[in-house]
């Protein structure tokens, strides 16, 4: 009990000390935004230290470090192809290809915003404002998870309650995007940005430490597998080798049988090596070039040359952030056994609320330590790496990883709200309202548009299931990919490229993975149970078939890649003097 109140009184004095310095960015931003390209793009002349910081700390929030940490706690370190993809298409892609031109076509139609830049290249009100109708309803999801990944940190340091927790976060971020706007978000997002760098640093060489050394530490991972406390590990209901586990430093097994591996009728294809590579590692590492807050990073760089210059320092930041999270999740495992933390055998029950799982499955001592973990890991990845840290390191650390996670979240949620904002404001409510800007002018918009979507999100966090934080993520990186990608490659690269070509591409990407989602992709049809509704099935699949695990952006990329290729060749090409405005220069 001494050492949780030690935490809380130095916690709540790093807080507030935090919060000051945030307060004061806040209000330097706030002073340097004169216009609506301040308040949108920092005035489009952003230092390359900080497009590159804030875009990494925008890319990496808590779902990474906390929610697909945790998922490496259960998939093992394949997940690191997933940190390969996170730079090379991530950083070098996004940056020195698409980046480049869209800074470029985006400064010379004048476009402020992702959606902007689609619905100028195409002279087309109607897809600038559904791209930003889109993003106001679908974004609240990826950001409620953020916000859940920094509310288990608090959760578990303070014994806070998850509600407060979540209440908290939500408000103090929600005010300084509020007051002022994207300068803000970049000035507190490179300040978070160094903190999360520093903080993940010690938190490797503090696990490895713990070991005894890099080979000692994997040669235990490895060596877990032979124990007793392996064997009861489960993943909804069903031992871990059933779904192709082989191990927490071996890529899962792939199979394309049908043949049920047990008495359930579970079987090795309805798992994790089709999760791992086409939901996590393709569909995340592939959507990150089409997500909205990240595209807006770099419409700040002054020159391409600034923009390059953010390339190298983008690298290092992101193989710090997911290289370690991933390698240190996996590694929980091998620590808890060596801890002797016991591995409670737990009943895979879907309606067992958040605050039901911890009172049966997670014990502690009198001092506030875990003695026992459930073998559930949907009931545990949420939690690995947060119980792992309170676990391992001394109070001190427990604060800076916990101010690395806050961090983490405010730095990707600021960036959210001011999207979302932005998306309802400038791109929906004054493009596809009548007389909008007589009514309510642009920033105001933005500024209503951020409140509304803001408690959307706190609202999805308080109902949101259990283990939710990768797979929020991934559905919302996979949407980007199949409904936003094609239009916007399209605009930024082919000359040739029309409006009802996109307009056909982005309906055809949307319709597609909604619908494969909804009735086809067993575990996200399964708990949205609109299939079941409507067909009596959870999927329209037989749910043991590898293609029910297909990501549905596999299914929706190719439809609206052909739709935005054939329409557009089929279609009049779009006006010579649009298009020498936007290329104009490349």
């Amino acid at each position: 009990m001494g050492e949780v109140m030690e935490n809380v009184t130095i916690s709540i004095v790093v807080i507030f000390c935090y919060l000051g310095v945030i307060g004061y960015l806040a209000h330097k931003g706030w002073k340097e935004t004169k216009n609506n390209e301040d308040y949108m793009l920092g005035g489009r002349n952003v230092h390359p230290y900080i497009i590159a910081v804030s875009y990494g700390a925008t890319f990496i929030s808590t779902s990474a470090i906390v929610g697909f940490g945790g998922a490496s706690s259960m998939f093992g370190m394949g997940l690191l192809w997933l940190t390969f993809m996170n730079i090379f298409v991530g950083i070098f892609l996004a940056f020195v290809v698409w980046g480049t031109r869209a800074r470029h076509v985006g400064q010379n139609l004048g476009a402020l915003t992702f959606p902007e830049i689609v619905g100028k290249r195409f002279n087309c009100k109607f897809l600038q404002g559904s791209f930003g109708l889109l993003i106001t309803v679908f974004m609240p999801i990826y950001a409620s998870v953020v916000i859940i990944g920094a509310a288990r940190m608090i959760e578990s340091t303070f014994n806070l309650n998850f509600n407060l927790a979540l209440i908290a976060m939500t408000g103090i971020v929600a005010g300084y995007v509020l007051f002022g706007g994207l300068l803000a978000v970049l000035y507190n997002d490179a300040l978070q940005g160094t903190i999360m760098a520093i903080g993940m640093i010690l938190l490797l060489v503090g696990t490895y430490s713990a070991f005894g050394g890099v080979s000692e530490a994997h040669q235990a991972l490895e060596d877990f597998q032979l124990t007793d406390s392996y064997s009861v590990l489960t993943n909804r209901g069903a031992p871990l080798t059933v779904f192709g586990h082989q191990g927490f430093t071996s890529f899962p097994v792939m199979s394309l049988g049908n043949t049920p591996a047990d008495a359930s009728g579970l079987n090795d294809t309805q798992g994790i090596f089709w999760t791992v590579l086409m939901g996590l590692i393709f569909g995340v590492g592939v959507g990150v070039l089409a997500q909205p807050q990240l595209a807006v990073r770099c419409m700040t760089a002054k020159n391409k040359r600034d923009l390059t210059k953010a390339v190298g320092i983008g690298g290092v930041f992101i193989l710090l952030m997911t290289g370690v999270a991933f390698t240190v999740g996996s590694l929980t495992n091998a620590y808890f056994e060596n801890q002797g933390v016991q591995v409670i055998e737990s009943e895979f029950n879907p309606a067992l609320t958040n605050q039901e799982i911890r009172d049966r499955y997670f014990e502690y001592d009198e001092s506030g330590k875990l003695t026992g973990r459930p073998s559930e890991y949907v009931y545990w990845t949420d939690s690995a790496i947060p119980e792992y840290v309170n676990y391992r390191f001394p109070s001190w650390f427990v604060v800076l990883f916990m101010l690395t996670l806050i961090s983490a979240a405010m730095s990707t949620i600021s960036s959210q709200f001011h999207v979302m904002g932005t998306s309802f404001g400038h791109d929906f409510y004054h493009v596809w309202i009548k007389n909008a800007s007589e009514k309510i002018n642009a920033i105001n918009a933005t500024k209503i548009g951020i409140g509304v979507t803001v408690l959307i999100s706190l609202a999805l966090g308080y109902i949101l299931p259990p283990a939710i934080i990768a797979r929020g993520t991934t559905i919302f990186f996979g949407m980007c990919s199949a409904v936003f990608l094609p239009a916007y490659t399209g605009a930024l690269f082919w000359r040739k490229a029309t409006r009802i070509g996109a307009i056909a591409s982005m309906t055809g990407g949307l319709l597609s993975w909604l619908i494969w989602t909804m009735f086809f992709k067993v575990s996200e049809s399964q708990p949205l149970r609109i299939s079941q509704w409507i067909f009596g099935r959870p999927t329209l699949l037989d749910p043991g078939a590898s293609l029910a695990q297909l990501d549905s952006f596999f299914i929706a990329i190719p439809i609206a890649v052909a739709l935005m290729i054939v329409v557009s060749l089929l279609t009049k090409p779009p006006e010579k003097e649009l298009i020498d405005k936007a290329f104009d220069g490349i």
